[in-house]
């Protein structure tokens, strides 16, 4: 199971929009096959990233809308923030240094 934290509509704010840090939101649900295989990523990323972005997810199936308002369509959907705004996504799994290197971008490294 991961480790990344959960977010709800409650906590969006605070925990994304409100972060002086980079975010990766992962948008999954638990059925979802791709979604579990990403799972052990975001926490690798998580930890690599530590202090420079965080890394939260939203299940997609309890935040519905969370996913209208992002208008994510496929899972797994990482939507990149920075200060406050959707700043990049990409749809599908990933390896972890592709995420890594899009944060980073963010992050101005």
């Amino acid at each position: 199971m991961s480790n990344v934290k959960e977010v709800t509509s409650a906590t969006f704010a605070a925990e994304v929009l409100e972060s002086s840090v980079p975010v990766i939101v992962d948008f999954w649900a638990p059925w979802c096959g791709p979604c579990r295989m990403l799972a052990p990523i975001m926490d690798a990323v998580e930890q690599e990233l530590l202090g420079k972005a965080k890394v939260v997810k939203v299940n997609v199936d309890e935040q519905q809308e969370l996913a209208v308002k992002y208008s994510v369509q496929s899972i797994p959907t990482l939507i990149f923030f920075a200060g406050g705004t959707a700043a990049d996504r990409v749809v599908g799994a990933q390896p972890k240094e592709a995420i890594v290197k899009r944060v980073l971008a963010l992050h101005g490294k």
